[in-house]
């Protein structure tokens, strides 16, 4: 772009996209920050920054020069990459920029600030439910700016720094439409995202930018899953089914705990499913006959299975109907759910919510005709909706929210059934469970009127501190007391990477001690972060 030219070319949109990169790449951990909640999960502007390393690099790679061709490659990278809620929002920004400049080797200054209204649009469109004080609030000033610049004939440079004008007013105003932002003393950290993207995109098409150079071969700081070695001691996960069973959960549990670990039971229509590791599956098994009929029994040799490396996905040959993919933040609830039937497991969580694209890689390398998606985290939830409208309808989704949500939904899953009965199905179980965690504050903050401070260890519950104690295990047993009903009957504790087993062990029983009138199952999760997850039924 030379001078107050009117025209921006492919060339023109390269830099913005290159310049927005690089000021994610200086930015981004003051967006994390942003976070109100006091959990280690602050992730927005990780997200926002991966998903746009994929549209950078995809940008400065392709062979395109026409500026609406090298926006489709731009939006068709940004939705396979786009990691997390506000990454999925970002993606859409694309895609109606790409709409508004389809087939075009230049485009006006008007053009290309009608086609970023465009994209505010498509990101309104991306969410079900758009709430006022978020990044969309913003995104909507942002596209009154540009409106008002384009009809004004500004150059595109002063369409930008109009929009971010308009934007940042609105960004000001986020805390007063949201209570919680405004009780921690920030604004919103996806609408912050928002005005960086576009302050780096003019940066990059002036050539001022100040942000380091693009590097995409970078280490981000995102969450490692360290790998957790089995306990051989019960080498043999054992699991089959029990119809017309003539015991209880809590007789079957009582009858099996004495021969194992890790035991899950879980009661059906009509059928009883039990999991357990041991070290004499025949004698579970003969014992079981006598309780009813025995079907898909499975045992493996957890021994030989961990002898290998676990890919990041790890998918199950077969040829089934139906097949679950599931997402897990840690070795151990990983192999939870290959042990009670997810043929896919994708390694991700908080600090590392997968891509759309590795959604999209599980199906295709999968073998089976359909596939229910169990995302297991609020903040994936956009990911696995964008998977589904590329995939139609191989895909459904069971919109699980946290772990306890995603297992019990498995519990549910049955293959002999179409993908329509089983999604009612889980998605039935996942509302009978109570999940919560116990982790540790990670700063000051003010959370639902309750005041947390940094280092305390805090349980949470859907977005709500509920109770905070200076030690984990009070901090457990009060989280457990505040969730406990009379009719609950077990508590499975997961407990994370931070925690070794013998530490878990003398929680959970100090535990058992204080409530004896409800059983304690203790597994491990090896999840970060969060040192328990709590699931009550």
């Amino acid at each position: 772009m030379q001078g107050k030219t009117e025209w921006l070319t492919g060339n023109d949109f390269r830099r913005m996209i290159l310049g927005a990169y690089q000021t994610f790449m200086r930015e981004h951990e003051h967006i994390n920050s942003l976070n109100v909640f006091p959990v280690p999960d602050g992730d927005t502007g990780t997200n926002m920054l991966l998903t746009l390393k994929a549209v950078a690099q995809a940008v400065k790679e392709a062979p395109e020069t026409g500026i609406g061709p090298l926006s489709k490659r731009a939006t068709d990278s940004a939705i396979m990459g786009a990691r997390g809620n506000s990454g999925v929002i970002l993606s859409q920004i694309f895609r109606g920029i790409a709409r508004g400049l389809a087939a075009k080797e230049q485009a006006t200054s008007s053009e290309v600030g009608k086609a970023f209204q465009y994209g505010v649009l498509y990101a309104y469109r991306a969410v079900s439910k758009p709430v006022e004080g978020t990044i969309l609030t913003v995104a909507k000033g942002i596209a009154k700016g540009a409106h008002r610049a384009v009809r004004d004939g500004l150059d595109f440079m002063d369409v930008l720094a109009e929009a971010i004008k308009a934007g940042e007013v609105e960004l000001e105003k986020t805390p007063d439409l949201l209570p919680i932002l405004k009780s921690a003393g920030v604004v919103d950290a996806g609408g912050k995202g928002l005005i960086v993207f576009l302050s780096g995109c003019l940066e990059g098409l002036s050539g001022q930018s100040s942000g380091p150079e693009a590097n995409f071969d970078s280490n981000l700081r995102v969450a490692s899953l360290e790998y957790a070695e089995v306990d051989i001691t019960h080498p043999y996960c054992t699991e089959f089914l029990v119809k017309h069973c003539n015991l209880n959960t809590n007789e079957v549990r009582e009858h099996l705990l004495p021969m194992g670990d890790s035991l899950v039971v879980a009661a059906g229509s009509d059928v009883m499913k039990v999991h357990i590791h041991t070290a004499r599956p025949g004698v579970v098994l003969e014992s079981a006959l006598s309780w009813g009929t025995l079907h898909d029994i499975k045992i493996d040799n957890m021994a030989d299975q961990h002898q290998q490396r676990h890919e990041f996905l790890d998918v199950v040959p077969g040829h089934n109907q139906v097949a679950i993919i599931s997402v897990a933040a840690g070795q151990g609830l990983a192999d939870i759910m290959k042990q009670m039937g997810a043929a896919t497991v994708i390694m991700g969580g908080q600090t590392m919510n997968p891509p759309v694209e590795d959604f999209i890689d599980a199906v295709h390398r999968g073998n089976s005709e359909k596939y229910i998606i169990l995302p297991n985290n609020k903040n994936i939830l956009l990911a696995v909706a964008q998977a589904q409208k590329l995939l139609g309808d191989r895909v459904e989704i069971v919109a699980t929210t946290n772990v306890p949500q995603g297992l019990a939904a498995l519990m549910a899953f049955d293959a002999d059934l179409s993908i329509q009965d089983n999604v009612v199905r889980m998605t039935d179980r996942s509302k009978e469970v109570k999940g919560a965690a116990v982790t540790m504050a990670v700063r000051d903050s003010v959370v639902n009127g309750r005041t947390v401070t940094a280092g305390k260890y805090i349980g949470v519950q859907d977005s709500k501190v509920i109770v905070d104690a200076d030690n984990v295990g009070t901090a457990l047993r009060s989280m457990v007391e505040f969730l406990l009903d009379d009719e609950d009957e077990v508590v499975s504790l997961y407990y994370g990477a931070n925690l070794k087993k013998e530490e878990a062990q003398v929680i959970a029983d100090d535990l058992s001690f204080h409530l004896p009138a409800v059983e304690i199952e203790l597994y491990l999760g090896a999840q970060p972060h969060y040192d328990f997850i709590i699931s009550i039924e």
